[in-house]
């Protein structure tokens, strides 16, 4: 019998017997088998983290104390660092250097709240009254659902569940169906740690089976959730019958602006690491690349050139320098996205095709550029979320900016150029949360991330990304009670009526 699902405290198994094979992307063979939950394992969980809320069996732990174990999560990762690795490329496909990296990302994650949850001290409010206590504190928010995609796994997980911690909340995990190992490894982490029974849980399975009630049961007090718009759309709206309070994070469709006068072998090299790296699986992919008119022809023909040399390769090929789709759903979603834009008259110049040969077993998609596209073809709109790069052209700054900032998009973007005056006026003036100069993908656990327009609301990392999980309070004490004399006493005439 399986037990993947961790709920109270306990591995158990799905109450509807349902079960769910994970695939490689690299190969479509099977990983694992793993319970796949239904609604009545979320509210099961949803039930054990209030009553873990409730209990305040962690909210009481000073806030120190669950710093710490942040802290020792974080060193647990680093110790199990390959074995983290493996399973998230199996589960993804990714190369295991990138999930390597990832593995690196995500102890830092942890360090970085876990030193930050003890420094929290709340802050005094000067009431110009010396008779008057005034302060602010921090409580948790109270249970937290967290929904994370399948791009990266449980990098994304991380970013919610140790600020969720620090604060002091319960939470649900649900990750993307198609990729469950490293969080039932993280599970396993907190469960070794000794935390609770019931402030860490974890459901597995589709949003339709088992989503729901993330959203929409009364106990859930926040949903954060990273994935795609038209589902954060739908998450948002459920929230909203019981006033919950949300993190989204929804994707973009990220501009990286080229000036002529930038370093343009630079320039060059990360618009191809922007497009490419994870096969476009990333929600900060620059997929819309904007060269100054005079540069351009020149600068597409070598990004094709080496775009068409881009080695494609499972998990474990040390030649390979990107890898699977997640799935061939997801591959023939992208082909879809490639032939629209072919049809509304996009000039394809590489790729376009499936992987062929030796990766016909995998879900593999060449890496693909389009030129000559205008920016209301659904090409240069929408988010492909697939190894796929449009290229526009401006010939001002102005231009540059408004092509740019078209979009319902706003999470990240970026600028070349070697003009420092230029290069912060128009970082200043793109609409998008995350701004490179001279530069493409970097984050910082210490900096939030986070979306302007539809790309989502509210922010993970830094420090706003731990606020985000608590609530504010403020308490005001009367350090000398006495009567207003607002109202004045007019005495009783009760019963004075004959």
């Amino acid at each position: 019998m399986l037990r993947t699902l961790y709920i109270d405290g306990e591995w158990t198994s799905a109450i509807g017997g349902g079960t769910r094979e994970i695939r490689c992307p690299a190969n479509g063979e099977v990983v694992a088998i793993v319970d796949e939950a239904d609604d009545r394992d979320s509210v099961a969980a949803i039930r054990a983290a209030r009553r873990a809320v409730d209990s305040g069996v962690w909210s009481s732990v000073p806030a120190a104390e669950r710093g710490d174990l942040l802290l020792r999560a974080a060193a647990r990762l680093r110790e199990r660092k390959e074995e983290f690795a493996r399973a998230e490329s199996l589960d993804t496909g990714k190369r295991i250097v990138e999930s390597r990296i990832d593995m690196d990302d995500i102890a830092a994650c942890f360090d970085y709240f876990g030193k930050l949850a003890g420094q929290d001290a709340g802050r005094v409010v000067d009431a110009g009254n010396a008779g008057v206590a005034s302060r602010i504190e921090h409580e948790p928010v109270g249970v937290c659902t967290l929904i994370t995609p399948w791009n990266y796994p449980l990098l994304q997980a991380a970013w919610k569940i140790a600020p969720a911690l620090a604060a002091g909340n319960a939470f649900v995990l649900k990750p993307a169906e198609l990729t469950p190992h490293t969080a039932i490894l993280m599970m396993q982490v907190l469960e070794e740690l000794e935390l609770p029974a019931g402030v860490a849980n974890l459901v597995l399975g589709a949003g339709a089976a088992c989503g729901t009630p993330l959203s929409t049961d009364p106990d859930v007090d926040m949903v954060s959730f990273t994935g795609g718009l038209a589902t954060g759309r739908l998450l948002a709206a459920n929230a909203a019958a019981t006033v919950k309070k949300v993190a989204l994070e929804l994707g973009g469709k990220n501009p990286d602006v080229v000036f002529a006068d930038a370093d343009l072998d630079a320039a060059l090299d990360n618009a191809l690491n922007a497009a490419f790296v994870h096969s476009g699986q990333v929600c900060s992919a620059g997929a819309r690349l904007i060269l100054e008119e005079s540069i351009a022809e020149d600068f597409v023909d070598e990004l094709v050139r080496r775009a068409e040399g881009i080695r494609l390769g499972g998990p474990f090929d040390e030649d390979a320098e990107t890898g699977a789709l997640i799935s061939a759903q997801h591959r023939d979603k992208v082909h879809a996205y490639v032939q629209a834009g072919i049809a509304e008259g996009a000039r394809l110049r590489c790729g376009g095709r499936f992987g062929e040969g030796d990766l016909a077993s995998g879900f593999y998609y060449l890496p693909t550029v389009l030129d000559q596209v205008r920016r209301g073809m659904s090409v240069v709109r929408d988010e492909a979320f697939g190894p796929v790069v449009t290229v526009e052209t401006f010939r001002s700054e102005d231009e540059a900016v408004a092509t740019a900032n078209d979009t319902i998009y706003g999470l990240a973007g970026a600028v070349w150029t070697q003009d420092a005056g230029r290069a912060q006026r128009v970082a200043r003036r793109l609409r998008h949360g995350t701004i490179w100069i001279n530069d493409f993908h970097p984050y910082l656990p210490q900096a939030e991330w986070g979306g302007f327009k539809q790309s989502g609301v509210g922010r993970e990392l830094g420090p706003t990304g731990l606020v985000e999980y608590q609530e504010v309070k403020h308490i005001y004490q009367n350090l000398a009670p006495a009567v207003t004399g607002w109202f004045a006493d007019h005495g009783s005439t009760a019963g004075t009526e004959k």
